[in-house]
């Protein structure tokens, strides 16, 4: 069982740092990127004129599920799959997690090394605190996987995990603490319908360790549920919250207080 008070505690603490010492060049100037399907664009940015100007365009092995940057390094890395959303989906046969080299002068996206299968379709997928590893979570089965981030960027191994390990019910979104040495996998859980009791959603806490994930607790225990979709933590004003939204970025950093709340689970 985890409390309130033990789970901030895992939150808090000093920000960990890239375990590479990386000497890329900063980028010069503000990209941004937009997917339909598998095609993922370049737009230069006018601030100015509030306009965005398409540049180039690189093609995923499938649909564009999730996107992340590396924390020190020019390099995103997507989570693609040919699969559907939801529960009742097409699960799909073509799934992977890619690394993209970014042109640190003009933002251009190029394959860097050959994409890593993953077991089905992504829901979400983001990097440690330090860049050396992938953490990907699925809804359908709810599980989550680890892949290590090589040395030159590329994606490496999947790593291990306990069978033991607690996914609880349509996960939806991993992340790891400020400290690297823990991870929350927010799973939603499922309405009740047609005489079905709800399934129960939680935020599952783990203690992260060398790629490895293992069983800390569950916010909140028992059948209570939490009902969330995202989370995220914010310096400013050292918050934590789900959120029923599901939404597509999400960012973590210090705080010495934490505050939950919980909202409608959206489908």
């Amino acid at each position: 069982m985890i409390d309130r008070r033990t789970f901030t505690a895992l939150l808090a603490g000093t920000l960990a740092t890239s375990r590479t010492a990386w000497t890329q060049p900063k980028m010069s100037k503000a990209a941004f990127y937009a997917s339909v399907g598998p095609a993922l664009t370049l737009y230069d940015v006018d601030v100015e004129g509030a306009a965005l100007t398409r540049q180039s365009t690189i093609k995923l092995p499938a649909n564009v599920q999730y996107v992340w940057r590396h924390p020190a390094a020019n390099f995103l890395y997507v989570a693609s799959s040919d699969g559907s959303p939801g529960s009742g989906g097409v699960k799909g046969s073509n799934h992977d997690l890619s690394a993209l080299r970014i042109d640190p002068v003009n933002g251009t996206l190029t394959q860097h090394g050959a994409p890593a299968p993953l077991r089905s379709r992504p829901i979400h997928m983001s990097l440690d605190r330090t860049g050396g590893y992938a953490l990907v979570a699925y809804n359908n089965p709810s599980t989550v996987t680890v892949h290590r981030i090589n040395a030159d960027g590329t994606v490496g191994a999947e790593v291990p995990q306990p069978p033991s390990l607690d996914t609880g019910i349509f996960a939806h979104q991993i992340l790891v603490t400020p400290v690297n040495n823990a991870a929350v996998l927010v799973t939603r859980g499922n309405d009740a319908a047609a005489g079905k009791p709800e399934d129960p959603g939680a935020l599952k806490v783990y203690t992260f360790k060398d790629g490895q994930l293992a069983n800390r607790g569950s916010v909140p225990p028992g059948a209570a549920s939490v009902s969330g979709r995202a989370i995220s933590i914010f310096t400013r004003r050292s918050r934590t919250s789900t959120s029923r939204a599901s939404a597509r970025t999400s960012s973590m950093s210090t705080g010495s207080r934490t505050t939950l709340s919980s909202r409608s689970r959206c489908s």
